[in-house]
């Protein structure tokens, strides 16, 4: 079996559409993936309704946390998979999360106008399928030819961590997050905890801690890991009896890994779909 789970459409900040991401999965030879997109469930209606014959779907979301490692706040993101979508406290703290992006998003276009840049919350929100979001601020960057890439958008010099059009965002911490996806029935993996190349990451003391709290599994084969860093964490999943799992983070061409790019083994898949109890893997 081939299966990504970690994956991304229009419904947040990928430029693929929730039906045809499903169907290009099929294409790419997976037999599973799942749609996580950033805190919401809103492609998954979508991708289930187009789903070819032979693939599986597992629902899921990749939700915006932090953790306060003393005194410096550190943004995370937790992968929920198969969690209950009507459940109302965790479906409450996403759709803030949501509605705070926006309006994050919409102060960073005023940020941006007020100094001169051609950049309008118009043609931002027309580039986002979705919810609007960060991302989209820096497309329209990008398109406007202010900077020569999305990641370069995010540099201090424009919209990243501490840069002049920065504004923070709300987000649940780490520990409200685990404790919202286990009352769902969901299970949870931390995506990509060592990628020290998207900014500061936490040490193995933080996740023996999450793994306390009711973390489940690791995201350890990620195209933003090397290979020391996947061998530590191969070790800490081991010893902490944690799921490892690998997936691709698919967004489409404003990333280069392409689907498949990372997998998961079938027994870890089994573990994490045994483990969970608000949902269960969609099939046609």
């Amino acid at each position: 079996m081939r299966i990504d789970l970690h994956t991304h459409s229009t419904a947040s900040d990928g430029l693929v559409e929730p039906a045809d991401l499903v169907r290009l999965a099929a294409d790419s030879g997976l037999d599973v993936i799942a749609l996580t997109d950033h805190d919401t469930t809103a492609g998954l209606g979508r991708a289930a309704a187009a789903l070819p014959a032979g693939l599986t779907l597992v629902p899921g979301a990749e939700i915006s946390c932090f953790v306060d490692t003393g005194g410096r706040s550190v943004s995370l993101h937790v992968l929920a998979y198969l969690f209950d979508q009507a459940e109302p406290a965790f479906a409450a703290v996403r759709a803030a999360v949501r509605d705070h992006r926006a309006v994050r998003a919409r102060q960073m276009v005023d940020l941006l106008a007020a100094d001169g840049h051609p950049v309008t919350w118009e043609r931002v929100s027309a580039l986002a399928a979705g919810t609007v979001g960060r991302p989209h601020v820096a497309a329209a960057l990008v398109e406007a030819g202010l900077v020569p890439s999305v990641s370069a958008a995010f540099s201090r010099e424009w919209i990243g961590a501490g840069g002049p059009y920065w504004v923070g965002k709300t987000q649940p911490d780490v520990w409200e997050t685990l404790r919202l996806i286990r009352g769902a029935g969901g299970v949870s993996v931390f995506a990509h905890p060592f990628a020290s190349r998207r900014g500061v990451t936490v040490g193995p003391d933080v996740i023996e801690r999450m793994a306390r709290a009711g973390l489940a599994g690791l995201e350890i084969d990620h195209p933003d890991h090397d290979a020391d860093e996947r061998r530590r964490l191969r070790r800490l999943a081991a010893d902490l009896d944690l799921i490892p799992t690998g997936s691709s983070d698919y967004h489409g061409s404003s990333k280069p890994q392409p689907l498949a790019a990372e997998t998961t083994s079938p027994d870890a898949y089994e573990r994490l779909v045994t483990a969970a109890t608000g949902a269960v893997p969609i099939t046609v």
